[in-house]
């Protein structure tokens, strides 16, 4: 059966999400059949001094990864 995996990150921590996701497929043992991503535009809040990525003025965007997959048998 076809199930979904959301996880979601920032994008100034892209190695820690990928990291994730790849630790998840391995100790799942699901067969990964697409992963789809998709990066959120942040407005930039009154007074922030947080930097994307290319040191932009605005926060980091959040990061969303979309694994479709087969669960393993049971």
């Amino acid at each position: 059966m076809r199930q979904v995996k959301i996880f979601k990150g920032i994008e100034v921590e892209l190695g820690k999400l990928e990291a994730e996701v790849n630790a998840w497929i391995r100790q799942s043992g699901a067969q990964v059949v697409s992963i789809t991503g998709n990066i959120a535009a942040q407005t930039t809040g009154s007074g922030s001094t947080a930097s994307g990525l290319g040191g932009s003025p605005f926060p980091p965007s959040d990061v969303i990864i979309i694994v479709l997959y087969e669960a393993p048998a049971a």
